[in-house]
């Protein structure tokens, strides 16, 4: 017997999921052991009610009915009431869907359609969308496998069809760029940017213009400014008086308010200033204001002399770059009291470790990195990109184990993925194909590792969770080193591979480097997992969906949990509806309750430690918020920002919960907003994911 669906489409009848939708309807009312048993008495009845039915397909509305027909009529009407709850709201996400003029073949999340339709699925001249997820999928795979062209061609159609089972099945997405516009048109993929910015009006517009086009294709850009002569400086050319760095980045703001990142979200930028600047204060105290900046995250280039001298309570000189001489001087605790004070009121700025991401630069001999993409965990050189992808980790969890051998898999087709689109990518500019393609660099990260964690027990501020993140990014920093090894033998190292550590220790990479953990914003909204390596926000949301109504909804992973253990029940899901955490509800044991930690729940050196576990086994760098409650201390900040450079991290971002009057989730409303119009979710301001 074959089964018609909703949208005329013909599949083979599977008793399981009539088996799965029953015991689901089940486990909402009975314990665990009375709803095994239920199922017992109605799944045969169902079937055989079924075996009946004269035609040889049969519409799935008709199955649908005869479940609700022989649970009535046994006498569970409080399961078939539950049945019938969840069926009506199966009804109402597909209707949702419809509204959005989406075909969903995939079953994802109405959020996750939600995204796509307003960011990533191909439009008409019209706007009208006119492809579905699943084409979606296959137009980025398909085309990322052309690349195969190149060096293996019988390989093309076998990898395009493998990196569609791992994206349709959501264990791996790429960046934005590369899901917007690989196949179309405008082909540029990569998600991260830095450009210099020369002391000189060709130098600082030369970079905003390609800055502009780089945002254009929706690509994020980063920006040291420490070059530029302080305010007050001589002009040669006009004896006149320079204005100084902030007043520069100003302008590039405003360039952003006025190009959208590819007709469809507005730029990411970061901004960054070295600690001995002699405008550090100003650039400081740039975002106190709210509204100045909006476009940029800004963080402070420190250094370890600064930290030396901060510990000795000394002065640090600031120096003019123009002429390299010392032109004043500040108390060295008095500027990080200034800097802890704004990120405490404000949020920004973070710091960038710049002799830590130096020291560990695998490609030291071409120069110094003196800033990152927009959210961090991107160092790069002038004019280097970088493309982005990450694994959902929570996908490799069953039964309390994680799946090695599934994870190595997906690494390594993962890295594959990203060399590749390094061989297809449109660049919006020459210099910046030149470096890209002779250094490779690649950033395969993670999502959903909060989502891991609950699966397998394992509470977020725990010594067992530190140990564990370790182990885990260590194993897929093997893989991912291996994989690219194996590419090497296919098609050779890197171009500047003469000039890294690699060649002196005869390590034959494809890639200058391969890993990075992004903040993923929007990527692990259609994946459905948890962001980057964050913990979970809150256990409750409510989400607007269309025309103004709303659904309150409790992290489906608690639900799960709860039945899995034997604990759920209608009314204590009542009862959790609306508390933030689980710390005071009765009857959910301690075990629980510690694994289904919030952020606010997690003390800030916790946060740090999971950070700086993944770090050690990350090349490039990591982007995490450090949250921090209301209220925290000016005394907190400071503790965390120096325990961060001790603990060699390559950047630190702090975020108070309420300081910025608009921020990007609350307690009381997560996911409760349009989809932002901004590329990512870092806390601080913007990112691209």
């Amino acid at each position: 017997m074959r089964v018609i669906k909703r949208d005329e489409k013909l599949e083979e009848f599977d008793y399981l999921k009539i088996s799965n939708a029953i015991l689901r309807a089940a486990k909402e009312v009975l314990p665990e052991s009375e709803a095994n048993g239920l199922l017992k008495i109605i799944l045969p009845r169902t079937l055989a009610a079924i075996k009946k039915y004269e035609k040889p397909a049969i519409p799935i509305e008709y199955i649908q009915d005869i479940v609700e027909e022989t649970l009535m009529k046994a006498g569970y009407q409080e399961v078939a009431k539950a049945y019938i709850l969840y069926r009506n709201y199966r009804q109402d996400i597909r209707v949702a869907k419809e509204k959005l003029g989406i075909k969903d073949g995939l079953k994802l999340s109405l959020n996750a359609i939600s995204v796509l339709s307003q960011r990533y699925l191909l439009r008409d001249d019209n706007r009208k969308v006119i492809e579905t997820p699943t084409i979606m999928f296959k137009r980025v795979c398909g085309y990322i496998a052309k690349a195969e062209r190149n060096f293996s061609p019988k390989k093309e159609n076998y990898f395009a069809e493998k990196f569609y089972e791992k994206m349709s099945n959501l264990e791996f997405l790429p960046n934005s760029p590369t899901l917007m516009n690989a196949g179309t048109k405008l082909g540029q993929l990569s998600a991260c940017f830095v450009l210099p910015v020369d002391d000189s009006m060709d130098g600082i517009f030369d970079s905003l213009k390609a800055m502009a086009l780089i945002h254009q294709t929706g690509g994020g850009t980063g920006f040291s400014f420490s070059r530029i002569r302080p305010k007050g400086d001589l002009v040669l050319s006009t004896k006149g008086q320079a204005s100084g760095p902030v007043s520069f980045m100003q302008i590039f703001n405003k360039a952003t308010d006025v190009v959208m990142q590819g007709g469809r979200r507005r730029g990411a930028n970061m901004g960054i200033l070295k600690i001995n600047h002699p405008d550090i204060v100003e650039f400081v105290e740039a975002k106190l204001k709210e509204g100045v900046l909006e476009n940029f995250n800004i963080s402070v280039g420190i250094t370890n002399n600064f930290i030396k001298v901060l510990r000795r309570n000394g002065y640090m000189e600031l120096v003019n770059p123009r002429t390299g001489l010392a032109v004043k001087r500040i108390k060295a605790k008095t500027l990080f009291s200034l800097i802890t004070l704004c990120a405490y009121k404000y949020a920004d700025p973070g710091l960038i470790f710049l002799d830590r991401i130096n020291e560990t630069h695998p490609l030291k001999a071409l120069g110094q990195i003196e800033a990152t993409n927009p959210c961090g965990e991107i160092p790069l050189l002038p004019y280097e990109s970088c493309n982005l992808a990450s694994v959902n980790l929570s996908k490799f969890v069953k039964n309390k184990k994680v799946n090695w051998q599934g994870l190595e898999e997906t690494v390594k087709l993962g890295v594959r993925f990203l060399d590749n689109v390094i061989e297809i990518n449109n660049y919006p500019l020459r210099q910046i194909e030149e470096i890209t393609k002779a250094n490779r660099k690649i950033g395969l990260g993670v999502m959903g590792f909060a989502d891991m964690l609950i699966k397998l027990r394992m509470p977020y501020n725990s010594k067992e969770a530190v140990k564990f993140a370790g182990i885990l990014m260590r194993f897929i920093r093997k893989c991912s080193i291996n994989a690219s090894c194996e590419l090497a033998k296919e098609r050779g190292v890197f171009k500047n591979y003469k000039y890294s550590v690699y060649a002196k220790n005869n390590l034959r990479l494809r890639n200058a480097t391969v890993n990075s953990i992004a903040p993923t914003g929007t990527i692990s909204i259609i994946a459905g997992c948890s962001s980057g390596i964050e913990p979970v926000f809150a256990l409750n949301f409510s989400r607007n969906v269309l025309e103004g109504s709303r659904l309150f909804e409790v992290n489906p992973l608690l639900e799960e949990t709860l039945k899995d253990e034997g604990l759920y029940s209608r009314s204590l899901m009542n009862t959790i509806k609306g508390e933030p955490t689980l710390k005071n509800i009765k009857g959910i044991p301690p075990v629980i309750k510690k694994t289904f930690v919030t952020a606010f729940d997690i003390n800030p050196i916790d946060h740090l430690k999971i950070q700086a576990a993944f770090q050690e086994h990350t090349d490039n760098a990591v982007s995490k918020t450090i949250n921090l409650s209301e209220n925290a201390t000016l005394e907190d900040v400071e503790k965390i920002y120096l325990a961060a450079h001790d603990l060699k991290l390559k950047g630190i971002t702090i975020y108070r919960y309420g300081s910025k009057t608009r921020q990007v989730l609350t307690k009381e409303e997560l996911y409760d907003k349009e989809i932002a119009d901004t590329a990512g979710s870092c806390f601080h301001n913007i990112c691209i994911a």
